[in-house]
């Protein structure tokens, strides 16, 4: 690397950034959300001390309402995906039509935070991009106190394309703060950002370039799909890349055949870079910049749209670390919700009735229910844990439902619903709880369940469909991450708990294609 590469932002990089931090979610939630959420709490304390079992009785069937609504709400936009309404299809015939002549200067951004193991990973896949080397700007995003990435970097023989950028070390230390130090040195007309362990399809540059052209004005950004090539690496790797296929290949479509907002994915996120620095690029504080943005965008009055293009990255492969990814990615998730719904009045205006009611699903209903679900699993856990002692113990499953409580010597049977006169509040109560919970619990993995098998299917990744099945256990794991993630909104809310890259280096090269 040559050192006139290496570059500092100048002042009025500077000013752009704080310019920008002072419009940012820096503070979590305003005096009047945290006067709302108080007072909502202090009536709830004051109902339970009131009346808990019947207290008790409505927070659950609200609970449950919520929980089954945003399953059955995920089944109907993966199903609405699978007619392919709305979605442009890009042909080799029409990228073919793209000479380079017609093809606009592209920003490449790449930001790299301790990744000097594979900082020379991304730079071999970028240079197999099939765009002309004269057309491409890419800024390779460096923290000033990694010392370890820089050194790998400057031993690397750069293009004259390559710009590397040393963002100052200062708070917040995240993602979306050194893509915008990017954003405001870069030339191109299109902006994309991929992680260090990416490695995008060779014409996906194109396929995005020809979806912009052939799509309406407001189309401002063009999310490619993702998946990984080390899916067959552990049991850990096959479920993470069954989720993301469901997420990818089903999820994000229908989004966006329902015209709901898209929270986009962490990179591979193609943008209109006029559109982008109208918006002042992302929120730095936010530890999942890309569902923001992808609501903002929304909100501003534009559209995100998917195009037939993967980018391959690294499926985390051990627990430890996909725990800090995942409750890094679901206290975004509530960063996002608490953000946009500091004016809810403002945002339902901006957003509608319509992509109102879908954010609350996407963003803040998808945290609600990760956090509730290993919940759900505890209490249905117990009863069915019951249930099956009972029938064990020779109860008919007719007997258990509907027959008066039974007590054997020194084991009470615990009966799937008490009623009837004479029953004691406290039982009654908890065994209506604890049936409505178990019955959508059950309920609402056989539909997850049978949304991963369609995933599978639908990527042709037929050797992990038995691994579906297994898929409720995965998202138990992803409700104890969501747990982590949601108490770290009180701890440390900014904080970036960085993702181990690397690990697999020996499958980088070739990616899954079994079908």
């Amino acid at each position: 690397m040559n050192e006139t590469q290496q570059t500092k932002l100048d002042d009025g990089a500077r000013d752009f950034m704080l310019r920008h931090a002072a419009d940012c979610s820096n503070v979590l939630i305003r005096w009047w959300q945290a006067l709302w959420y108080s007072l909502v709490l202090f009536i709830l304390i004051f109902s339970m001390a009131y009346r808990w079992d019947i207290f008790l009785c409505v927070i659950n069937f609200i609970f449950a309402f919520w929980y089954f609504s945003i399953i059955v709400f995920r089944c109907c936009i993966a199903s609405l995906s699978l007619s392919g309404r709305g979605q442009i299809e890009v042909a080799d015939p029409d990228i073919a039509t793209l000479t380079d002549d017609d093809l606009p200067m592209y920003t490449i951004l790449v930001p790299l935070y301790k990744e000097a193991n594979i900082a020379g990973r991304i730079v071999r896949y970028l240079d197999l991009l099939d765009y002309p080397p004269d057309k491409l700007d890419v800024k390779l995003l460096l923290e000033e106190d990694d010392k370890q990435t820089i050194a790998a970097v400057r031993g690397i023989a750069l293009p004259a394309r390559y710009d590397v950028i040393v963002v100052p070390d200062s708070l917040p230390k995240t993602k979306p703060k050194a893509c915008n130090y990017g954003l405001k040195r870069s030339k191109g007309e299109y902006v994309v950002v991929f992680d260090a362990e990416d490695r995008p399809d060779p014409d996906q540059l194109k396929k995005a370039l020809w979806t912009f052209r052939h799509s309406p004005e407001k189309v401002a950004c063009v999310q490619a799909k993702l998946n990984y090539y080390n899916a067959q690496q552990n049991l850990l790797t096959r479920l993470f890349t069954i989720e993301y296929s469901t997420t990818f290949d089903l999820f994000l479509p229908g989004l966006e055949c329902a015209n709901i907002p898209m929270p986009l994915g962490g990179t591979s996120n193609h943008f209109k870079a006029d559109v982008l620095k109208e918006l002042d690029g992302w929120d730095p504080f936010n530890v999942t910049e890309d569902c923001e943005l992808g609501v903002r965008l929304y909100r501003m009055g534009y559209r995100t749209t998917m195009v037939d293009s993967t980018t391959w990255e690294e499926a985390t492969s051990r627990l430890w670390n996909w725990m800090r990814q995942r409750s890094r990615w679901v206290k975004g998730f509530f960063q996002t919700h608490l953000a946009h719904m500091r004016n809810p009045f403002r945002t339902l205006r901006e957003l509608g009735p319509w992509g109102f009611a879908g954010f609350l699903m996407c963003v803040g209903g998808s945290s609600f229910m990760m956090i509730m679900n290993v919940v759900y699993w505890i209490i249905g856990g117990v009863y069915l844990t019951f249930l099956t002692k009972a029938l064990a113990q020779g109860h008919t499953l007719w007997e258990i439902l509907k027959g008066p409580r039974v007590a054997l010597a020194g084991n009470a049977v615990w009966p799937m619903i008490y009623y009837g006169p004479g029953e004691d509040t406290v039982w009654s109560s908890l065994s209506i709880v604890f049936f409505v919970i178990t019955c959508v619990l059950l309920l609402a993995n056989l539909l997850f369940v049978y949304l991963h098998l369609l995933a599978c299917n639908k990527r042709r990744f037929h050797h992990l469909m038995p691994y579906a099945l297994l898929m409720p256990f995965y998202w138990i794991l992803i409700s104890i991450g969501a747990w982590k993630g949601f108490l770290q909104l009180f701890t440390n809310p900014f904080y970036w708990e960085k993702t181990i890259h690397g690990m697999d280096t020996g499958q980088a090269d070739s990616k899954e294609t079994e079908s």
